[in-house]
């Protein structure tokens, strides 16, 4: 079937065909008429008046079409080095056991998000808590004879040992050996208890209960996914275009249509002399929407233009070889030539005119991003959609 403009178009022109028809008609019979009566006739009426024939020709209202705008501004462009990179977390943590012992509880998952200093994995507390014991008995029982080596004589003479002396009297009773004894059961008392030591999420648990474990053994893995990081590669021709502390966007097929923000922290000194390219380290604040070990997009900011006007790099199209946008007034998408000067991709710089010295776009005007391809001048559109207005930031 034909679509209704086909159809629109296929009824003029037969309607004017037939008017041309008719009016052909009309003359012959005037011009036969004229040979038999002749002036006579000069006065009969044409086949149709002009009011008519327009009321025949008249076309149907325009269709409004569908478009989505975006708002010309002025602000910064930012160029960009776009790269790739991988994300990775400044704190991959994984756990061994400082102490041999037998797992009792399992107190996370793998998965489960735990703060720093939570509990993860307990130990059969019990030998922890007898070889504490034990080690205080001694303790106490050099510190006994610690005392009957030096107390009777002092009630005798009044006076008390030395320093030196009294140094000299722990380690001949073992008190010395045997405080350090006990310390050393109260720490690995403390142990018995495996916590998470930054706040973050459970990568994996390797034991599982009534497991015997040596020291040393790995226990679990923890990765703080909030301080994340991401290491772009930089072809060397580009490092002196990037800058320390300079604006980054991230994007990756894992967070598909999310763009997260970060800053360059850091530019690392070696070049790699296989592939040379140096590394700039973004932080990013990702909230969720980058994971550890992802592959990422990355474009880092290399000069920033200030206050330029500017247009989504959408929204520029040609015709006729010349560069335009459609700006939508009055609910018609008028063209507008521009002379684009610079672009990141996302947003074009729009320059003066050369004639005028005027740059024809307006801050706040609304040009067409999305269905302009087809567009003819001043044709009557209607804004479905307008871009969000955060997500218009150069």
């Amino acid at each position: 079937m034909l679509s209704r403009r086909a159809q629109f178009v296929v009824q003029r022109i037969l309607t004017r065909l037939g008017l041309l028809l008719l009016s052909a008609t009309a003359n012959c019979r005037n011009a036969s008429s004229d040979t038999a009566t002749g002036d006579s006739a000069s006065a009969a009426p044409s086949a149709l008046s002009p009011a008519a024939v327009e009321s025949v020709t008249d076309s149907p209202p325009a269709i409004a079409l569908p478009v989505v705008t975006a708002d010309a501004a002025d602000a910064d462009l930012v160029l960009r080095v776009n790269t790739t990179g991988q994300v990775r977390s400044e704190a991959v943590v994984p756990l061994k056991a400082e102490v041999a012992g037998t797992v009792l509880q399992l107190l996370v998952r793998p998965g489960q998000s735990v703060a720093a200093g939570q509990p993860l994995v307990k130990f059969d507390p019990y030998p922890f808590d007898l070889a504490a014991r034990e080690a205080q008995a001694k303790a106490d029982e050099a510190e006994q004879r610690f005392l009957e080596s030096y107390v009777p004589e002092s009630l005798v003479t009044g006076r008390g040992p030395t320093a030196e002396q009294r140094r000299a009297l722990m380690n001949k009773a073992g008190l010395t050996g045997a405080r350090l004894q006990l310390e050393r059961a109260r720490y690995e008392q403390a142990r018995a208890v495996i916590t998470s030591p930054v706040a973050g999420v459970v990568q994996a648990i390797n034991v599982a209960t009534g497991e015997k474990v040596s020291a040393g053994q790995a226990i679990a893995t923890v990765v703080d996914t909030r301080r994340l990081v991401v290491e772009a590669q930089v072809l060397e021709h580009d490092l002196p275009l990037v800058r320390v502390g300079g604006e980054a966007q991230v994007t990756s097929a894992g967070a598909a249509g999310e763009a997260v923000r970060g800053r360059i922290e850091a530019l690392l000194p070696l070049v790699d002399s296989v592939t040379r390219a140096g590394r700039a380290v973004v932080r990013v604040n990702a909230a969720g929407a980058l994971r550890p070990g992802m592959y990422a997009d990355v474009q880092l900011e290399a000069t920033r233009l200030r206050n330029r006007r500017l247009v989504p790099a959408r929204s520029v199209i040609e015709r006729d070889g010349r560069p335009l946008v459609f700006v939508v007034k009055d609910g018609r998408a008028q063209w507008t030539y521009i002379v684009p000067g610079r672009t990141n991709g996302t947003f074009t710089e729009v320059l003066p005119d050369s004639s005028s010295g005027e740059i024809p776009v307006r801050p706040g005007d609304a040009v067409i991003v999305d269905g302009h391809l087809t567009l003819t001048h001043d044709a009557p559109v209607k804004v479905v959609r307008e871009r969000d207005r955060d997500t218009q930031r150069p």
